[in-house]
């Protein structure tokens, strides 16, 4: 199962409900969070999320909005004794960005391991999980992320007893690992259909997002803008508008759409996920403190 918590649906700048961009993805005891704009931290005490838990950072892009919560985090982190490496990942220039932030923030007694995608493009793993980086079509290099929590294929016990494997080894190769010079292909099938969210924003519609949040369980997406009245405005500034975040979700056939960093302007986010529902029926308005558990999809016993 994972935990999906939208701790901020906000964009330029905090309102007194609305925070900055920031979502976290929770299993097995570990946390991932993406994006950390300003009051990130003040959010997750709101909504019950860990900050010492908190393993990995991916950021979307550099703009402030989406990157000043950094700072306090880290002092944060160490205020609660957190000792363990935290990843961090982001487009170029991360390193020299956190290498700022650390002047700011003073020594910390935890390491940092940074991820640095070049071309915001790049898999590679988390606590809980894999991460795939893509390109996001903004003003400046921006990266989405497709999250994955896998699923391995089903054990076969015919299999296990023709190969003579011992009984207590069994429930050792279902968890992935090898024993007694067995391995878990020895008496697994194919990897089973996982678990995946799909976070872009800043982004426009474009098909790298559509193609990695294709059959995605929750795509959250950019919905800067509300109404059409703003799509010339959203394509200078590098955004969506809420019926273009409908239309990238129908076009990849996801399984939930939330829409989010809305404007400041935005006070009413009915007549937006109005227009993303006649192109996506089941859109859902994003908001501070929003969630949802995932679960592998169920399957009928042979």
């Amino acid at each position: 199962m994972v935990d999906i918590t939208l701790l901020g649906c906000g964009g330029t700048q905090p309102l007194p409900d609305r925070a900055l961009a920031s979502l976290c993805i929770t299993t097995g005891g570990t946390t991932t969070l993406i994006d950390c704009g300003e009051g990130t931290q003040a959010a997750a005490r709101r909504w019950g999320i860990s900050i010492f838990k908190i393993d990995a950072v991916l950021l979307t892009h550099f703009h402030g909005d989406h990157i000043f919560g950094i700072p306090g985090l880290w002092q944060t982190m160490a205020g609660l004794s957190r000792t363990a490496p935290l990843l961090m990942a982001g487009p170029p220039g991360l390193d020299a960005l956190l290498q700022t932030f650390y002047r700011v923030a003073g020594p910390l007694p935890f390491a940092i391991r940074t991820v640095e995608l070049a071309g915001c493009r790049g898999s590679f793993a988390v606590p809980g999980g894999l991460i795939t980086a893509f390109p996001a079509k903004h003003r400046v290099p921006c990266c989405g992320y497709r999250y994955t929590l896998p699923r391995a294929g089903r054990f076969d016990p015919a299999r296990a007893r023709a190969a003579q494997i011992p009984l207590p080894y069994w429930g050792i190769l279902q968890k992935g690992e090898c024993v007694g010079g067995f391995a878990p292909a020895d008496v697994l099938g194919p990897p089973r259909r996982g678990i995946q969210v799909v976070y872009a924003t800043d982004t426009r519609p474009c098909a790298a997002v559509a193609n990695a949040a294709a059959d995605a369980d929750l795509l959250c997406m950019d919905a800067t803008y509300a109404g059409e009245e703003d799509a010339a405005k959203a394509k200078l500034y590098g955004h969506a508008t809420c019926r273009q975040a409908g239309q990238t979700a129908a076009k990849a056939g996801v399984r939930r759409l939330w829409l989010t960093h809305y404007s400041a302007a935005v006070v009413d986010t009915a007549p937006g996920l109005a227009a993303a529902q006649a192109v996506f029926p089941t859109a859902e308005a994003g908001f501070d403190g929003k969630r949802v558990s995932l679960n592998f999809d169920e399957e009928t016993p042979k």
